[in-house]
C-alpha cells in the first residue's frame, strides 16, 4: 500500500546528503509512545519506513484505536543507525495521520449525537504526495473518504454553471461519463436544489449555505422526492456539526479534517 518510492523520498528529505547525527553502532529496542490521547493511524505508513532500513517493528494496536497519554504505539527491535534514521519520518508520519483520525472521530461522535446515519467525509484539500495517508486516516476515525481523486466522481462546481448553465453542465458531463460514474451538483442557494435534482445530479451538494439555508433545500429536495443524497460542505467545524446534523442531509464534508488537524503529540524513545 505504501510505495518504496515514497519511503525514499521520506527519508532522502530528513537524511540528506551527510547524515553525522545517527552515525551509532550496535543494536537496539525502541518504542513509540502517546503523550495524550487520540486515535492511532499512519502505522502502515512507518512500518513501511522501518522495514525499508531493516528495522523489525511489532505493534499491538491497530489504526483507529484509540489510545490513552502514556500507551506504546509500536516497538522497533535493530541497527541502533537505522532505527535512529527512521524515528522522525516515522513519528511524524504518525502523529499528523493520527492527529486527522482524532479530529475525525471527534466530527463523527459530535453528527452521531444528533442523528446516526449522518456521515462525516474529507475532501480532495490533502497535503500533495500524502494524500493516501491523510484519506486512510479518515477512514480510521470513521469518516468517509469521499472522492480519492478527480476519476471517482464528477463534481460540477460554480465554475462550471458559470461556464455552461446548471443544465447545461450536467448534461455535458452525463455525456462524457460512464453510466457507472456519479454526478455530484454544487448549488449556493436552496432554490437550485431541486433544480439540480430535476436535471438528474445524484448527488446535491449545499456549498456554503448555514444549517438555515440547508435545511430549507433539503425541504425542497423531498418535496421533488430527490432519491440521490444531499451533502453539506463549506467550511464546516465540529462545533457545526450538530446543527448540520439536525438538517437532514446525509453527508457532511469537512476540508479541516485534513488540512487543520494538530498531529498528535508522540515522542519515540530508545531504551
Amino acid at each position: 500500500m505504501i510505495a518504496t518510492s515514497d519511503v525514499e523520498r521520506w527519508l532522502r528529505e530528513d537524511i540528506g546528503h551527510h547524515d553525522v547525527t545517527n552515525h551509532v553502532r550496535g543494536e537496539t529496542e525502541g518504542r513509540l509512545v502517546a503523550k495524550e490521547p487520540g486515535v492511532i493511524a499512519g502505522l502502515d505508513a512507518a512500518t513501511a519506513v522501518f522495514e525499508y532500513l531493516g528495522v523489525d517493528i511489532e505493534t499491538s494496536i491497530q489504526n483507529g484505536d484509540h489510545v490513552e497519554a502514556g500507551d506504546i504505539v509500536l516497538r522497533t527491535d535493530g541497527s541502533a543507525r537505522e532505527t535512529l534514521r527512521g524515528e522522525r519520518v516515522a513519528v511524524n508520519l504518525v502523529g499528523h495521520a493520527a492527529g486527522i483520525a482524532t479530529k475525525t472521530r471527534e466530527a463523527v461522535r459530535a453528527a452521531r449525537d444528533v442523528d446516526d446515519s449522518v456521515r462525516i467525509a474529507c475532501t480532495r484539500k490533502t497535503t500533495p504526495g500524502l494524500r493516501g495517508i491523510e484519506k486512510r486516516a479518515v477512514n480510521a476515525g470513521d469518516g468517509d473518504t469521499h472522492r480519492l481523486d478527480l476519476s471517482h466522481m464528477v463534481m460540477v462546481k460554480e465554475n462550471h454553471i458559470a461556464e455552461l448553465g446548471l443544465v447545461g453542465a450536467v448534461e455535458h458531463f452525463r455525456d462524457l461519463v460512464s453510466f457507472t460514474t456519479k454526478i455530484e451538483v454544487e448549488v449556493e442557494r436552496p432554490e437550485d436544489a431541486p433544480r439540480a435534482a430535476a436535471v438528474g445530479a445524484d448527488i446535491v451538494l449545499m456549498d456554503n449555505m448555514d444549517p438555515a439555508a440547508t435545511k430549507r433545500a433539503v425541504d425542497l429536495l423531498r418535496e421533488t422526492e430527490h432519491g440521490g443524497l444531499v451533502e453539506a460542505s463549506g467550511g464546516i467545524t465540529i462545533e457545526d456539526v450538530p446543527n448540520y446534523a439536525a438538517t437532514g442531509v446525509d453527508v457532511i464534508s469537512m476540508g479541516s479534517l485534513t488540512h487543520s488537524a494538530d498531529m498528535l503529540d508522540l515522542s519515540f524513545r530508545i531504551d
